[in-house]
């Protein structure tokens, strides 16, 4: 055994190390399920159930329609759409046509949706009715002159330019195009632009495809084809929803229980309801599970793999919410980078809560100093986690030097503080550009907020740093508290004291009704800095 690859180790037999990636495309992972579960459920959305039969000829047409109207292979089409089955036979069909995925937060201001389309030179957009003035409003500005509207009221009379009339000019069609999985891009996922900038990661069909396989093969023993149920509320859209629910659920023949969005109300139904077996989240959804007063009484413990990522988890959250559900969370790490999933903890061997667990089959990474990133460091030691594997990207879209300056020597710099141990479990502290310096100490918020997450009235915590005049940064702790408990900034910080050293207590608490969020559930650091940091 490699003693820089101890992750290894803890592989069984009967799970592989080193994958072999076949040289298919994402569209023929969908139509070789299609052709040995045709009858099989796919999609299931407010009770309407589209098999994989189905689905695929709605792929097909879609893609006949697109190359009908003049998209050609290599060209962006654009997604802005919220959970739906639109959005699944979008995607596959403008992959079958040879054109590329841009992937649209149907959140995104006009100013923000701008600068991605033309950044993209997306001609097409697939786009929900009620978000179509947005994409009007900056059209003129942009090459996107094509939009297709989705309703997700049943519509007697399909507008001209509606989802139902493209897909029938689709019908007698079209030949799927030519592609190289190992060369041929599948998907533009723009990153969140927390650093500036928002860029598109360049995803190729092998690297999305490869990630499906690693994570098949890391849960196989807990997956069973055409048998599974997958709760998709993660975002369609988010690179960890795209994979870990649809493309994970298209490959193993699952059927996809899609929601718009996260209403702890209407997902515990649907829990009750549907009884899915498989549940990716995000720990702001585990957060609200936890804290429901009867969510016990919803049969959460149908779901046999829970899995979270996207944040980090906090340990006492995790514990809190197994100890409440009897279901069992298994942290993983990814970016958008690497499609996303690179770690995650195991089901086959030790779980360690606070660590994102041992890396996918075929994934390797290191820890290297945050200098120059050349030296590697021991265990235990913090630096900047690298990767390499067959999940990570191409480059970024039109942007050479930032590719240059993330993926060196075949490793890609994620920019991100961790630590690994000695059995290969890796830790991820926070990212580089969250680290708060105090009168010289390193503080990562991680730290703070984990002792955070143990006060009995806390229920969620973000820690930032805030400008000071004498330390040049001081640490802040924003609060929400638990429905009916109370404390004070004095207890909070008391509580810190005795669990931190002197230079991380919070020398600011606020409490608040909420936290920004992404409209994945993550929230929203970056926001807090903004806020204060503005005059």
């Amino acid at each position: 055994m490699n003693e820089k690859k101890p992750w290894l180790a803890h592989y069984p037999d009967s799970i592989s190390k080193d994958l072999t990636i076949p040289d298919k495309t994402l569209p023929q992972l969908l139509f070789e399920t299609a052709e040995r579960f045709p009858s099989h459920h796919a999609l299931s959305f407010y009770g309407k159930k589209i098999s994989y039969a189905e689905l695929k000829m709605a792929v097909a047409a879609f893609s006949s329609a697109l190359r009908r109207n003049g998209v050609h292979k290599g060209d962006r089409v654009a997604i802005m759409l919220p959970n739906c089955p639109q959005f699944v036979i979008a995607y596959y069909g403008i992959l079958a046509s040879g054109a590329i995925v841009t992937q649209v937060n149907p959140m995104l201001v006009e100013r923000e949706l701008k600068l991605l389309l033309q950044d993209s030179g997306a001609e097409t957009i697939v786009v929900l009715d009620s978000l179509l003035a947005r994409v009007e409003a900056v059209s003129s500005e942009t090459e996107c002159q094509r939009i297709i509207q989705v309703s997700l009221q049943p519509e007697a009379d399909p507008k001209e330019h509606s989802f139902e009339a493209f897909l029938a000019q689709g019908k007698g069609g079209v030949p799927a195009a030519e592609l190289d999985p190992e060369h041929d891009v599948a998907v533009l996922q723009y990153t969140g632009g927390t650093t500036g900038r928002s860029k598109g990661a360049m995803l190729t069909h092998r690297n999305i495809v490869a990630n499906v396989l690693q994570s098949h093969e890391f849960f196989k023993h807990d997956l069973d084809f055409g048998k599974e149920r997958c709760l998709t509320v993660i975002p369609l859209f988010h690179v960890f929803g795209m994979t870990s629910c649809m493309n994970l659920s298209i490959y193993i023949g699952a059927e996809m229980i899609l929601l718009p969005k996260f209403d702890i109300e209407e997902v515990l139904e649907t829990i009750k309801r549907e009884q899915p077996t498989l549940f990716p989240g995000v720990p702001t959804m585990y957060v609200a599970l936890t804290h429901h007063p009867r969510a016990e009484e919803y049969g959460i413990d149908c779901i046999e793999v829970c899995n979270s990522g996207s944040a980090p988890m906090p340990v006492e959250l995790l514990r809190e919410f197994e100890r409440k559900t009897g279901s069992r969370i298994l942290e993983g790490y990814g970016l958008s980078e690497a499609s996303p999933t690179t770690h995650c903890n195991p089901n086959f061997a030790s779980r360690k809560p606070g660590t994102v667990g041992i890396g996918f089959p075929s994934t390797e990474y290191k820890i290297v100093d945050t200098a120059d990133g050349t030296r590697e460091l021991p265990p235990g030691e913090l630096g900047e986690v690298i990767i390499k594997g067959p999940q990570v990207m191409k480059g970024y879209w039109n942007l050479p030097e930032e590719t240059a300056h993330a993926l060196r020597n075949g490793w890609l710099y994620t920019g991100d503080i961790g630590s690994m141990d000695k059995e290969g479990y890796l830790s991820i502290a926070d990212r580089k550009k969250d680290m708060i310096i105090a009168s010289g100490y390193n503080i990562y918020p991680r730290d703070i907020e984990e002792v955070l997450y143990e006060h009995p009235a806390v229920q969620e915590a973000v820690v930032i740093g805030v400008p000071d005049e004498y330390r040049g940064e001081t640490v802040k702790a924003v609060l929400v508290l638990k429905s009916g408990k109370t404390a004070t900034e004095i207890e909070i910080k008391n509580f810190c004291r005795i669990n931190l050293a002197a230079y991380k207590v919070p020398a600011l608490v606020e409490f608040r009704d909420s936290l920004p969020k992404t409209s994945v559930g993550k929230i929203l650091r970056r926001a807090l800095r903004e806020e204060v940091r503005t005059p």
